[in-house]
């Protein structure tokens, strides 16, 4: 273990149990869901056809419930965080997730942002595992698009 994790561990503890942070707004765009569609192949009506998806219990186009997860690795960048510089970073991974839930659909159009709360951190020897619970919120809808916990691994020298 190098002490650089082990430093960068303390610090993460003490996030555990703090209050869910709030990002900024970020507007969920019919272009970028078009987007989507073409990058993964998935043109199902409901996400690219307004004419088709006016017709569903959407109303509208929404965007696909992997794009809105995807999003998560811009909106947690506007997060403010109480972290202090970490010295000794070689990369930040995507370790996983726990659970992802999608609750809501965002419509196109639509503005979300990301909450995030440390929930877990583990020291796994030159690496800390920071668990936490990220929500997607819908600017002016009472339920999330999206609950999951992430699991980021930051690997030190």
């Amino acid at each position: 273990m190098s002490e650089n994790a082990q430093a960068a561990y303390d610090a993460m503890q003490g996030l555990v149990g703090q209050d869910p942070v709030a990002g900024e707004w970020f507007e969920m765009t019919q272009e970028r869901i078009n987007d989507f569609a073409d990058a993964t192949l998935d043109h199902q009506f409901i996400h690219i056809d307004p004419e088709k998806a006016a017709q569903t219990p959407f109303g509208g186009t929404i965007a696909h419930g992997f794009l809105t997860l995807s999003m998560l690795v811009h909106l947690q960048t506007t997060i403010p965080s109480d972290l202090p510089s970490l010295d000794g970073v070689l990369m930040g991974v995507n370790y996983g997730m726990n659970k992802v839930r999608f609750v809501s659909p965002v419509p196109a159009g639509s503005r979300v942002r990301a909450t995030a709360a440390t929930v877990g951190v583990e020291l796994k020897g030159n690496a800390v595992d920071q668990t936490r619970a990220m929500t997607i919120e819908i600017e002016g809808v009472e339920k999330p698009a999206l609950v999951a916990e992430w699991i980021g691994r930051t690997v030190f020298a």
